[in-house]
């Protein structure tokens, strides 16, 4: 089974980690991407969820987090 790949299509850099704000790699894991191998990717999700876990990135990207309603 071929590893999915992190990027959910926000792709906006954040400046001060260098992590993208969607898929919450670098900018080399994103260009290395596709000449991983599946091990290879597979460390790239672990970093990801690391990174999660360590509060370096939103669990849910801002963008996708649902947002209040606001009541009139």
């Amino acid at each position: 089974m071929t590893v999915p790949s992190p990027c959910i299509n926000i792709c906006s850099l954040d400046a001060a980690s260098g992590l993208c704000l969607g898929c919450a790699r670098t900018l080399q894991e994103i260009s290395d991407w596709s000449n991983l191998d599946d091990a290879g990717k597979r460390a790239v999700w672990a970093r990801i969820a690391e990174r999660r876990s360590q509060g370096l990135v939103p669990e849910q990207p801002i963008a996708l987090k649902p947002r209040p309603v606001s009541a009139r």
